[in-house]
């Protein structure tokens, strides 16, 4: 089974599409504990509207997925103020909303935008939050996402993942080249996709460096499988591994200076640790079966990886110290593989397997408790938000492969669809670049 997970990518893989088209994101299911919030459409002045850049339409958007949030339909908004003057605070509070959001773009004589927003509690009738950005056309929506995370992180304590990205693997056919796999870079919300790479081979396992700044993941584009990294704004590409047989998994260290990875040149698949300095190569496990898909605790001292050493694959988590020996995180069910750490390293979300079905659980490791948050039936790639909010995850619907995310609480699902083709591995980045 572990092997069939290893090349699990190799079956789903054919992506595509050119790299202007976008991610659509769906919500399919909400829940009745979100906090209502009110974000008026902001007032626009001195030039019509950019078309990609409502940066209201954005924040609305943006609380809404986040699971936490249940913004006001526009059309039922009960007024629209323009100034903290114009807000009648009793009115609000008979409509139940604790909080609403007003702002302005005002275009100015450079080219350039003054984004304006303004939060205000609705309980304490009174502004709690307020900034001013200057924005240009290219760099107005993320300006909206940093607006979005002030207001979350105010709201709920957490820090917000607006303005980070997400790496994905997507797949097409091409009448001529047949199928075509793309490594693709955008927005938290499916916006602005880049190509990083095309190639008529399989893309697999991206994973971003711990400051946004390179992706590690393994390509066939020679042949066989091969680590690369790669920076996303300099587009410098290095091979890391290629000897024979397996180079697959790619995890970095969270101070960017190592990669954890599997290897088969020594016989079964194992985890070795690469630093990147100097290409020097450590094996941390040596076991007849196989060890894969490792990833760093946050405080870098150990790894919890897939190993099939019980018989059927299991977590396991290993100190990278000598001599240290693997502890065993997963005992119900037949298969648990596909690790990702919460940032603050106190959940586990992976794949678990039972009869045919993959579904995403989350385990708090404190206590070893775990709980199912998808229905399946082939649920896959799990990957915590930066802010622990939500997990990512690539999933099976009408026989195409999409992204998902849910809410850690598995109260709030989303759907994020590929308009041409089909779209796997998501990885998303802790900070924006």
């Amino acid at each position: 089974m572990i092997i069939k997970k290893l090349f699990i990518g190799l079956i789903f893989l054919g992506f595509s599409s050119a790299s202007h088209a976008a991610l659509k994101i769906d919500i399919t299911e909400g829940y009745e504990g979100a906090l209502p919030i009110a974000v008026i459409p902001f007032q626009w002045n001195g030039g019509s509207k950019l078309k990609n850049g409502d940066v209201s339409a954005i924040v609305v958007s943006d609380l809404a997925r986040s699971g936490k949030f249940s913004p006001v339909a526009e059309k039922d908004l009960i007024a629209k103020p323009q100034k903290l003057a114009d807000v009648h605070y009793k009115t609000w509070r008979i409509a139940g909303m604790d909080h609403i959001v007003i702002g302005s773009v005002t275009a100015q004589k450079d080219g350039t935008y003054q984004v304006q927003f303004r939060l205000i509690d609705i309980l304490k009738a009174k502004q709690v939050l307020g900034y001013n950005f200057k924005a240009t056309k290219g760099t107005i929506r993320n300006i909206a996402h940093q607006i979005s995370d002030y207001i979350f992180t105010h709201i709920t304590g957490m820090p917000g993942a607006f303005s980070t990205r997400i790496a994905y693997v997507t797949t097409s056919t091409d009448k001529k080249k047949g199928k075509v796999s793309r490594l693709q870079v955008s927005d938290t919300d499916g916006y602005d996709p880049q190509t990083l790479l095309t190639s008529n081979q399989p893309i697999m396992s991206p994973a971003w460096s711990p400051d946004g700044s390179e992706l590690a993941y393994v390509s066939f584009e020679n042949g066989q499988a091969e680590i690369f990294t790669h920076n996303i704004r300099t587009g410098n590409r290095k091979s890391r591994s290629s000897f024979k047989g397996l180079n697959g998994s790619p995890a970095w260290s969270p101070d960017g200076k190592k990669l954890a990875i599997t290897l088969s040149k020594d016989g079964n698949p194992d985890i070795y640790i690469l630093t990147l300095a100097n290409n020097k190569l450590r094996r941390l496990t040596n076991h007849w079966s196989i060890d894969t898909e490792a990833v760093w605790t946050p405080d870098g001292e150990s790894i919890i990886y897939t190993s099939g050493r019980s018989g059927k694959p299991q977590l396991y988590r290993q100190s990278l110290s000598s001599n240290s020996r693997p502890d065993r995180l997963t005992y119900e069910g037949g298969y648990n593989a596909s690790a990702s750490i919460s940032a603050d390293g106190k959940y586990l979300a992976y794949v678990h397997g039972e009869s045919v079905y993959y579904r995403i659980a989350i385990m708090e490791l404190a206590t070893k408790s775990s709980r199912i948050l998808t229905d399946g039936p082939l649920d896959e790639s799990p990957e915590f938000a930066p802010n622990n909010s939500m997990i990512l995850y690539a999933s099976q619907e009408k026989r195409s492969a999409v992204l998902s995310a849910v809410s850690t609480d598995g109260r709030q699902k989303q759907r994020l669809a590929f308009s041409d083709g089909e779209v796997r591995e998501p990885t998303w980045a802790a900070v924006r670049y």
